[in-house]
């Protein structure tokens, strides 16, 4: 797949905006040569694609094409009735060969609906965050923490999929409460996935006055629908001590296929002096 992946990567990444929130303190210490972080954040709509087709490996392929280290994934079932009893969370964790940890919205069609998270490297702790409810479906976030080969912090992605309707009352409050709950949380914190809502928006602008975000390129943002996207919904999100993230920056892979969404792939660059 010809994609950004290969002509992005060779660049070397430039700062992308002062860290507004979440700050701690400053690192301490050495660690040996920490390298880049990637993450990627998919929406898989059940492994459905735009043929109507649910095919996890297609999109396991769109995964591991990317190389990702951490992966927050939305719309995941697990073992529900119209995807066949398959718990798609383990079978794309068998695919790209990671861990992973779930985080349940509901019950569902005699299973579960909800969100997840694979990880390249060891899991040291995952925790659920309840959001407010939504009109249509309850909310969670899933926090997934690691320790990157060579940081001496810690960083967590926390695999994120806000309420979807027009009215933005839900999905602000979630943002709110996303937010406090972040707050305090050790090391490198990153809210990656479905926002549901577009740049300008007043859930978008509190995330950008509270994150830092992994900015995109003017011609790698727009994510959905996947087949010619003409919204972008889909963001990576940091914050984390002072000295520990040189650089990050985002941009939309262009994957028109395999799901509703176009995955977005961000790479987080640590300080060097770490």
């Amino acid at each position: 797949m010809n994609s950004p992946i290969t002509r992005r990567d060779a660049l070397v990444i430039l700062g992308m905006g002062s860290l507004a929130g979440c700050a701690l303190p400053g690192l301490k210490g050495k660690a040996n040569a920490p390298r880049p972080l990637r993450v990627l954040a998919y929406n898989i709509r059940h492994g459905e694609g735009l043929d109507g087709v649910v095919d996890l490996a297609r999109q396991a392929e769109v995964i591991n094409a990317a190389k990702p280290d951490l992966v927050a994934l939305q719309e995941i079932d697990v073992k529900t009735g119209r995807t066949g009893g398959v718990d798609q969370l383990t079978v794309l964790a068998e695919l790209t060969g990671m861990e992973h940890r779930f985080g349940k919205f509901m019950d569902y069609d005699g299973g579960e609906y909800g969100l997840g998270v694979l990880s390249r490297f060891p899991i040291l702790a995952h925790r659920v965050i309840e959001l407010p409810a939504g009109k249509q479906e309850p909310r969670v976030a899933l926090l997934v923490r690691t320790r990157p080969p060579g940081w001496s912090v810690d960083a967590s992605v926390v695999s994120v999929h806000l309420d979807w309707l027009r009215e933005d009352r839900e999905r602000f409050a979630q943002a709110q409460v996303l937010e406090s709950a972040l707050r305090d949380e050790p090391g490198v914190v990153i809210p990656a996935g479905d926002f549901n809502d577009v740049p300008g928006s007043r859930t978008i602008e509190f995330l950008r006055s509270k994150f830092s975000e992994a900015r995109k390129p003017e011609d790698a943002r727009l994510s959905i629908p996947a087949e010619d996207p003409k919204r972008e919904i889909d963001y990576v999100f940091w914050c984390g001590p002072e000295g520990s993230v040189a650089s990050a920056e985002s941009w939309v892979i262009a994957e028109a296929l395999a799901s509703d969404h176009r995955p977005v792939m961000a790479v987080l660059t640590p300080e060097m002096d770490q």
